[in-house]
Protein backbone atom coordinates (compact mmCIF):
# COMPACT_ATOMS: atom_id res chain seq x y z
CA UNK A 1 0.00 0.00 0.00
CA UNK A 2 1.26 3.45 -0.97
CA UNK A 3 1.68 6.04 1.76
CA UNK A 4 -0.12 8.96 0.53
CA UNK A 5 1.61 11.73 2.90
CA UNK A 6 5.54 12.89 2.98
CA UNK A 7 7.29 14.98 5.45
CA UNK A 8 8.79 17.48 3.88
CA UNK A 9 12.02 18.69 5.14
CA UNK A 10 11.64 16.31 8.06
CA UNK A 11 8.34 18.68 9.42
CA UNK A 12 5.85 19.36 7.14
CA UNK A 13 3.45 16.54 6.07
CA UNK A 14 1.86 17.19 2.87
CA UNK A 15 0.06 14.88 0.25
CA UNK A 16 2.46 13.41 -2.23
CA UNK A 17 -0.07 13.62 -5.12
CA UNK A 18 -0.22 18.00 -5.86
CA UNK A 19 -1.33 20.19 -8.41
CA UNK A 20 1.65 22.33 -10.71
CA UNK A 21 0.49 25.93 -12.02
CA UNK A 22 1.96 25.91 -15.34
CA UNK A 23 -0.86 25.05 -17.51
CA UNK A 24 -2.53 27.49 -15.68
CA UNK A 25 -0.65 30.04 -18.00
CA UNK A 26 -0.98 30.37 -21.98
CA UNK A 27 1.42 28.46 -24.36
CA UNK A 28 4.79 28.57 -23.22
CA UNK A 29 3.97 29.38 -19.86
CA UNK A 30 3.32 32.77 -21.50
CA UNK A 31 0.18 35.06 -20.81
CA UNK A 32 -2.87 33.63 -19.68
CA UNK A 33 -4.99 31.29 -20.18
CA UNK A 34 -8.56 31.69 -21.31
CA UNK A 35 -10.90 33.13 -18.76
CA UNK A 36 -8.74 33.75 -15.31
CA UNK A 37 -12.07 32.46 -13.97
CA UNK A 38 -10.93 28.75 -14.75
CA UNK A 39 -8.18 28.81 -13.48
CA UNK A 40 -8.82 30.02 -9.94
CA UNK A 41 -11.60 27.59 -10.18
CA UNK A 42 -9.09 24.64 -10.53
CA UNK A 43 -6.63 25.63 -7.83
CA UNK A 44 -10.26 26.31 -5.53
CA UNK A 45 -11.03 22.21 -6.38
CA UNK A 46 -7.70 21.03 -6.12
CA UNK A 47 -7.66 22.49 -2.27
CA UNK A 48 -10.90 21.26 -1.66
CA UNK A 49 -9.88 17.79 -2.50
CA UNK A 50 -7.44 17.52 -0.09
CA UNK A 51 -4.08 19.10 -2.39
CA UNK A 52 -1.44 20.55 0.23
CA UNK A 53 1.62 20.87 -2.32
CA UNK A 54 0.76 23.05 -5.34
CA UNK A 55 4.30 23.75 -7.52
CA UNK A 56 4.57 27.37 -9.30
CA UNK A 57 7.58 29.19 -10.47
CA UNK A 58 7.80 32.88 -10.95
CA UNK A 59 8.25 32.44 -15.06
CA UNK A 60 4.69 30.93 -15.07
CA UNK A 61 3.15 34.14 -16.82
CA UNK A 62 5.46 35.32 -15.87
CA UNK A 63 4.10 35.89 -12.30
CA UNK A 64 0.95 35.07 -13.02
CA UNK A 65 0.55 31.89 -11.77
CA UNK A 66 1.73 33.31 -8.27
CA UNK A 67 -1.17 35.91 -8.87
CA UNK A 68 -3.86 33.26 -9.71
CA UNK A 69 -2.72 31.20 -6.33
CA UNK A 70 -3.65 34.30 -4.28
CA UNK A 71 -7.02 34.89 -6.25
CA UNK A 72 -7.80 31.95 -5.24
CA UNK A 73 -6.41 30.74 -2.07
CA UNK A 74 -6.27 33.28 0.51
CA UNK A 75 -6.50 33.33 3.26
CA UNK A 76 -3.71 30.10 2.95
CA UNK A 77 -4.95 26.85 4.93
CA UNK A 78 -2.60 25.97 7.19
CA UNK A 79 -0.90 23.12 6.16
CA UNK A 80 -0.62 24.54 2.50
CA UNK A 81 2.80 24.70 1.43
CA UNK A 82 3.29 26.39 -1.88
CA UNK A 83 6.53 25.23 -3.76
CA UNK A 84 7.78 28.75 -5.75
CA UNK A 85 10.96 29.00 -8.33
CA UNK A 86 13.17 31.45 -8.92
CA UNK A 87 16.60 32.32 -10.50
CA UNK A 88 15.45 32.00 -14.46
CA UNK A 89 14.28 35.01 -16.21
CA UNK A 90 11.65 34.67 -19.03
CA UNK A 91 11.72 37.65 -22.18
CA UNK A 92 9.04 35.49 -24.08
CA UNK A 93 7.33 32.41 -24.89
CA UNK A 94 10.32 30.81 -26.14
CA UNK A 95 13.32 33.15 -24.42
CA UNK A 96 14.97 32.59 -21.21
CA UNK A 97 18.33 32.81 -19.49
CA UNK A 98 19.62 31.67 -16.07
CA UNK A 99 20.63 34.28 -13.32
CA UNK A 100 21.57 33.37 -10.19
CA UNK A 101 23.38 36.14 -8.50
CA UNK A 102 22.84 36.52 -4.89
CA UNK A 103 21.36 39.74 -5.38
CA UNK A 104 19.27 38.79 -7.76
CA UNK A 105 18.06 35.54 -6.28
CA UNK A 106 17.33 38.06 -3.17
CA UNK A 107 14.82 40.31 -5.86
CA UNK A 108 13.54 37.29 -6.99
CA UNK A 109 12.27 36.17 -3.92
CA UNK A 110 10.92 38.91 -2.28
CA UNK A 111 8.83 39.79 -5.53
CA UNK A 112 7.92 35.53 -4.82
CA UNK A 113 6.20 36.78 -1.59
CA UNK A 114 4.29 40.15 -2.95
CA UNK A 115 2.79 38.08 -5.90
CA UNK A 116 1.04 35.31 -3.77
CA UNK A 117 0.80 37.80 -0.56
CA UNK A 118 2.51 35.60 1.74
CA UNK A 119 4.98 36.36 4.40
CA UNK A 120 7.22 33.17 3.99
CA UNK A 121 7.36 30.84 1.00
CA UNK A 122 7.33 27.64 2.03
CA UNK A 123 9.55 26.11 -0.53
CA UNK A 124 11.45 27.68 -2.47
CA UNK A 125 13.07 25.91 -5.28
CA UNK A 126 16.39 27.31 -7.28
CA UNK A 127 15.18 26.55 -10.61
CA UNK A 128 18.27 26.31 -12.22
CA UNK A 129 21.99 26.84 -11.51
CA UNK A 130 23.77 29.25 -12.88
CA UNK A 131 27.09 27.46 -14.09
CA UNK A 132 28.69 31.01 -13.94
CA UNK A 133 27.86 31.79 -9.80
CA UNK A 134 29.90 29.07 -7.33
CA UNK A 135 27.02 27.09 -6.13
CA UNK A 136 27.61 28.01 -2.47
CA UNK A 137 27.19 31.51 -3.55
CA UNK A 138 23.36 30.59 -4.91
CA UNK A 139 22.53 28.36 -2.33
CA UNK A 140 24.28 31.18 0.31
CA UNK A 141 21.93 33.69 -0.72
CA UNK A 142 18.67 31.56 -0.10
CA UNK A 143 20.02 29.99 3.43
CA UNK A 144 20.03 33.94 4.35
CA UNK A 145 16.91 34.30 3.47
CA UNK A 146 15.78 31.39 5.09
CA UNK A 147 17.37 32.30 8.41
CA UNK A 148 15.24 35.50 7.68
CA UNK A 149 12.37 34.03 7.50
CA UNK A 150 11.45 34.78 4.47
CA UNK A 151 11.69 30.81 3.21
CA UNK A 152 11.09 28.00 5.15
CA UNK A 153 12.72 25.05 2.92
CA UNK A 154 15.02 25.23 -0.06
CA UNK A 155 14.94 22.90 -2.61
CA UNK A 156 16.85 22.60 -6.12
CA UNK A 157 15.37 22.10 -9.90
CA UNK A 158 16.78 20.26 -12.56
CA UNK A 159 20.18 18.81 -11.22
CA UNK A 160 22.29 16.17 -10.96
CA UNK A 161 23.41 13.00 -8.42
CA UNK A 162 27.01 14.94 -7.71
CA UNK A 163 25.65 18.20 -7.73
CA UNK A 164 22.53 17.16 -5.19
CA UNK A 165 25.72 15.39 -3.03
CA UNK A 166 27.73 19.30 -3.26
CA UNK A 167 24.42 21.10 -2.20
CA UNK A 168 23.81 18.97 1.18
CA UNK A 169 27.44 19.77 1.91
CA UNK A 170 26.27 23.44 1.54
CA UNK A 171 23.13 23.91 3.45
CA UNK A 172 19.64 21.89 4.17
CA UNK A 173 17.91 20.29 1.07
CA UNK A 174 14.35 19.89 1.69
CA UNK A 175 13.74 18.88 -2.33
CA UNK A 176 14.61 18.29 -5.77
CA UNK A 177 12.55 18.84 -8.42
CA UNK A 178 13.81 16.64 -11.65
CA UNK A 179 12.15 15.16 -14.90
CA UNK A 180 11.06 11.66 -14.17
CA UNK A 181 7.65 9.47 -15.17
CA UNK A 182 7.02 5.90 -16.48
CA UNK A 183 8.75 6.71 -19.55
CA UNK A 184 11.97 8.68 -18.56
CA UNK A 185 14.21 7.67 -15.43
CA UNK A 186 17.39 9.35 -16.04
CA UNK A 187 16.97 10.80 -12.86
CA UNK A 188 16.98 6.99 -10.73
CA UNK A 189 20.49 8.18 -8.81
CA UNK A 190 19.00 11.06 -7.98
CA UNK A 191 15.83 9.40 -6.73
CA UNK A 192 18.32 7.32 -4.86
CA UNK A 193 19.78 9.91 -3.20
CA UNK A 194 16.50 11.97 -2.28
CA UNK A 195 15.47 8.47 -0.78
CA UNK A 196 18.85 8.04 1.39
CA UNK A 197 18.23 11.54 2.66
CA UNK A 198 14.53 11.85 2.76
CA UNK A 199 14.19 14.56 0.24
CA UNK A 200 10.79 15.23 -1.43
CA UNK A 201 11.34 14.25 -5.60
CA UNK A 202 9.20 16.45 -7.45
CA UNK A 203 9.03 14.73 -10.88
CA UNK A 204 7.93 17.11 -13.47
CA UNK A 205 6.40 15.82 -17.05
CA UNK A 206 4.97 13.42 -14.72
CA UNK A 207 2.78 12.09 -17.43
CA UNK A 208 6.15 12.22 -20.02
CA UNK A 209 3.93 15.65 -21.52
CA UNK A 210 1.50 13.87 -22.74
CA UNK A 211 3.61 11.11 -24.75
CA UNK A 212 2.74 7.92 -23.03
CA UNK A 213 2.14 6.42 -27.31
CA UNK A 214 3.61 3.57 -28.88
CA UNK A 215 4.12 -0.17 -27.77
CA UNK A 216 4.53 1.47 -23.59
CA UNK A 217 1.35 3.28 -23.92
CA UNK A 218 -0.41 -0.53 -24.99
CA UNK A 219 1.21 -2.16 -21.74
CA UNK A 220 -0.18 0.71 -19.89
CA UNK A 221 -3.61 0.55 -21.77
CA UNK A 222 -4.09 -2.94 -20.65
CA UNK A 223 -3.19 -2.16 -16.89
CA UNK A 224 -5.39 1.00 -17.14
CA UNK A 225 -8.60 -1.67 -18.54
CA UNK A 226 -7.93 -4.12 -16.10
CA UNK A 227 -8.59 -1.24 -13.38
CA UNK A 228 -11.28 1.03 -15.20
CA UNK A 229 -8.49 4.30 -14.99
CA UNK A 230 -6.91 6.05 -17.81
CA UNK A 231 -3.39 5.94 -18.87
CA UNK A 232 -2.20 8.86 -16.94
CA UNK A 233 -3.93 7.93 -13.81
CA UNK A 234 -1.72 4.41 -14.36
CA UNK A 235 1.30 6.59 -14.52
CA UNK A 236 0.77 8.80 -11.87
CA UNK A 237 -0.06 5.49 -9.44
CA UNK A 238 3.15 4.00 -10.69
CA UNK A 239 5.11 6.94 -9.64
CA UNK A 240 2.95 6.93 -5.93
CA UNK A 241 4.17 3.29 -5.91
CA UNK A 242 7.49 3.54 -7.21
CA UNK A 243 8.81 5.56 -4.10
CA UNK A 244 7.89 6.89 -1.04
CA UNK A 245 9.99 10.18 -2.00
CA UNK A 246 8.07 10.79 -5.30
CA UNK A 247 5.68 13.58 -4.79
CA UNK A 248 3.97 14.40 -8.39
CA UNK A 249 2.40 17.68 -9.39
CA UNK A 250 0.85 17.74 -12.22
CA UNK A 251 -0.72 20.39 -13.83
CA UNK A 252 -3.90 21.45 -15.35
CA UNK A 253 -6.22 23.79 -16.29
CA UNK A 254 -9.31 21.81 -16.68
CA UNK A 255 -11.53 20.56 -13.53
CA UNK A 256 -12.37 17.20 -15.46
CA UNK A 257 -8.57 16.12 -16.29
CA UNK A 258 -7.78 17.83 -12.20
CA UNK A 259 -10.26 14.89 -11.23
CA UNK A 260 -9.15 12.40 -12.73
CA UNK A 261 -5.37 12.98 -11.78
CA UNK A 262 -6.73 13.31 -8.31
CA UNK A 263 -8.20 10.04 -8.59
CA UNK A 264 -5.31 8.11 -8.89
CA UNK A 265 -4.39 7.81 -5.83
CA UNK A 266 -7.18 5.17 -5.62
CA UNK A 267 -5.58 2.54 -8.43
CA UNK A 268 -3.62 -0.06 -6.20
CA UNK A 269 -1.19 -1.84 -8.78
CA UNK A 270 -0.15 -5.75 -8.61
CA UNK A 271 3.14 -6.97 -7.67
CA UNK A 272 2.77 -7.66 -11.06
CA UNK A 273 1.81 -4.89 -12.87
CA UNK A 274 4.52 -2.93 -11.07
CA UNK A 275 6.93 -5.77 -12.40
CA UNK A 276 5.44 -4.98 -16.05
CA UNK A 277 5.31 -1.17 -15.71
CA UNK A 278 9.03 -1.19 -14.28
CA UNK A 279 10.03 -3.07 -17.47
CA UNK A 280 8.62 -0.78 -20.21
CA UNK A 281 11.18 0.31 -22.62
CA UNK A 282 12.27 3.94 -21.79
CA UNK A 283 13.86 7.35 -23.33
Amino acid sequence: MTVETFPLGGRRSVRRLGLGTAQLTGPGYWGPRGDPSDARAVLRRAVERGVTLIDTADNYGPGLAEELIAEALRPYPDDLVIAAKGGVVRTSDSAWHIEGRPERLREMCEAGLRRPRTETIGLYQLHRLDPEVPMAEQLGALDELRQAGKIEHIGLDSVGAGQVEQALGLTTIASVQNRFNLLDRESQAVLALCEAHSLAFLPWFPLANGALTGDAAAAIGRIADRHGATRGQIALAWLLHRSPALCPTPGTGSLRHLDENLDAVRVRLSEEELTELEGLETS
